[in-house]
């Protein structure tokens, strides 16, 4: 049962069996800054390599959450939303609060501060 593994090992396992909708907690490294979204709902957008290897785009909605501004290429990041599985690894978007509070609050933790 997925719900049963680590963090780690609940996000390589949705991503080796092309699984999504699947929450996750965990934290990487940003090895890749990318221009935002801005198609519909703005997104901030990073590419996170976990500790398993793997790498992940996070999307950070931007129109209901904070932007991380001082975010750079090397830095440690956690999150907690929901993975959706791509054939690049992966996203995790709801990384922030649910306005209408029938989906579990996301965020990210960036030294020491909470975006929501």
């Amino acid at each position: 049962d997925i719900h049963s593994l680590s963090n780690l090992d609940k996000i390589a396992h949705a991503n080796q069996n092309r699984l999504s909708n699947i929450q996750v907690h965990g934290s990487g490294t940003v090895i890749r800054m990318l221009p935002d979204d801005n198609d519909g709902s703005r997104h901030q957008r990073f590419i996170l390599r976990l500790a398993n290897s793997q790498t992940v785009l996070v999307a950070h909605n931007i129109d209901i959450a904070g932007r991380v501004n001082s975010l750079r290429k090397g830095d440690d990041i956690e999150f907690f939303g929901v993975y959706e599985w791509n054939d690049k690894g992966g996203v995790v978007h709801w990384t922030h609060k649910d306005p209408n509070g029938q989906h579990p609050d996301g965020y990210l933790k960036y030294v020491g501060l909470t975006y929501n």
